[in-house]
């Protein structure tokens, strides 16, 4: 409609009559913009607040004064930051290209065609990528359970890749029966442990796990800044060794190294880590004991989680059917089906009030 069209719908009727048609059609347009609620994505683990000023700035300051520079070799201060942070030499610190980007590496460095990795499924996605993609073999085990790991393990397997806790199922290797494993494994597997998601772990100390560097050089264990650090879109990550591991640490970092953006952001983050890493850890605690109580109290089977997200099953609907719920309620959540298991879905830990929205949803959805 034209302009002059426009006010000419009005000629016919009073000052009186055109303010009421004004008024009902902003009351109409008010209760449209009242009835659209943004979907809220639980389908990822990363987490959901932007990144501290402190972090954005030095990422800032480093672009402007050396963004037309090569970054090779200028990881030497944040390797120095996250030793003092985890009581290690610099020389037993990595910084690469994500925890997957290490990993990968990882995988590339040390797999020959035919030989055998063993991984936990349901798990990360990447694992049997890891294995495809340097024509490999992947074993799968159904847990974290010891046993069952050793029982995989064969004349042919070189390397474990073990994520603790495990996504999804927030599943937890504690240190003692790690080092167990450590101590019964031959000496030429290695053990590579994703712990991408340690920082959300309450039930022990973060650097438990680490600490077994220190005895067992074929432990190698991959963190990430991506998860409670909340720096995904800087892709950096880190690796620790033993004082033996010096070779294998070498191969795993980039050729060129990380980026002086990255490298920034990281340095940063870790210089405001006990403020910034610690609220959210204690935060994400509180409330993904809350979530499992209240989805238990809906029906839903809620797998132990020491990680960021859930584990979640309905006994009365298979996975699909569950996630679809959710989202026809605005609730995005991710789907067991690639990450092995598809009985179940994934759902990550936020706050009370995301908390409250997924569960109004669920009993709508099971009124319906």
């Amino acid at each position: 409609m034209g302009l002059f069209n426009y006010y000419r719908q009005f000629e016919a009727l009073s000052e009186d009559e055109v303010n009421a048609d004004l008024r009902e059609k902003a009351r109409e347009s008010r209760a449209r913009a009242l009835a659209h609620v943004e979907p809220v994505d639980l389908a990822r683990t990363t987490w959901h607040e932007l990144p501290p000023a402190e972090v954005v700035s030095a990422i800032t300051f480093n672009a402007r004064k050396g963004l037309h520079r090569y970054a090779e070799g200028r990881d030497v201060e944040l390797r120095e930051a996250l030793a003092v942070r985890h009581g290690v030499a610099p020389g037993r610190i990595v910084v690469g290209d994500g925890a997957s980007g290490l990993l990968s590496r990882a995988a590339h460095e040390l797999l020959d065609p035919g030989d055998e990795l063993v991984l936990p499924w349901p798990g990360y996605p990447l694992y049997p990528l890891m294995a495809r993609d340097t024509h490999a073999t992947a074993v799968t085990v159904p847990s974290l359970d010891p046993q069952r790991i050793l029982d995989a393990v064969t004349p042919r397997t070189r390397m474990i890749v073990l994520g603790s806790p495990n996504d999804p199922t927030g599943e937890l290797l504690p240190a003692g029966v790690l080092a167990e494993l450590l101590g019964r494994l031959p000496e030429r597997v290695v053990v590579l442990l994703d712990e991408a998601l340690r920082e959300f772990v309450t039930d022990e100390a973060t650097d438990a796990t680490l600490r077994l560097t220190e005895r067992f050089d074929r432990l190698v264990v991959v963190r990430s800044f991506s998860k409670a650090w909340g720096l995904a879109g800087l892709r950096c990550g880190y690796a620790v060794g033993g004082a033996g591991a010096g070779d294998l640490l070498r191969v795993l970092a980039p050729r060129l190294g990380a980026g002086d953006l990255s490298l920034a952001g990281a340095l940063a983050a870790v210089r405001t880590a006990e403020t910034v890493v610690g609220r959210r850890v204690r935060q994400n605690a509180r409330e993904r004991t809350a979530m499992a109580e209240r989805l238990e109290e809906t029906g839903l089977l809620v797998h132990p989680s020491q990680s960021c997200a859930l584990w979640v099953r309905s006994p009365d609907e298979d996975g699909p059917a569950l996630q679809a719920r959710l989202e026809r309620g605005g609730v995005l959540v991710q789907a067991g089906a690639p990450l092995g298991d598809d009985h179940h879905v994934r759902i990550t830990v936020r706050d009370a009030e995301t908390t409250e929205r997924v569960l109004r949803v669920l009993r709508v959805g099971r009124d319906a």
